[in-house]
């Protein structure tokens, strides 16, 4: 038996920098955008592999008070929320792209102690997209 991630979910604030920022920056196809309600779900993966991140609006649950809401928005905004680690085969590359792209750099490439050379970034939500070199 084989089991495969198949969707991870990160919340987004804006539908539109989100795009540009997995779509246009890091260079991941746009496979699904569903709206309902003046919301946006965006579902978006690397060329050629099954695996997606489906980007959705925070706190979408009618049971969530105003209160929990404002918290978990604040949670975002310092990017402790959420995360995701990718992995690409030049890293350096990445970097660069990324930086001259204007994405919101948290570490510059770095050989860890714990033997991983990585780098890392917030999306336009304040997640962390950490990217590790393959």
């Amino acid at each position: 038996m084989n089991i495969s991630i198949h969707n991870t979910f990160l919340p987004h604030t804006d539908a539109e920098a989100a795009l540009g920022f997995y779509r246009d920056l890091l260079g991941f196809e746009l496979r699904n955008d569903v709206g309902y309600n003046g919301m946006r779900w965006l579902t978006v993966g690397p060329v050629g592999d099954a695996t997606s991140i489906v980007l959705h609006p925070p706190v979408v649950d009618p049971g969530v008070t105003e209160a929990e809401r404002e918290t978990v928005l604040n949670l975002m905004a310092k990017g402790v929320l959420a995360a995701v680690t990718l992995g690409t085969d030049d890293l350096d590359a990445l970097f660069e792209r990324m930086e001259a792209g204007g994405a919101d750099v948290v570490q510059e490439p770095t050989d860890q102690d714990y033997g991983v050379r990585d780098c890392a970034f917030r999306d336009p939500a304040g997640n962390l997209i950490r990217v590790n070199q393959l």
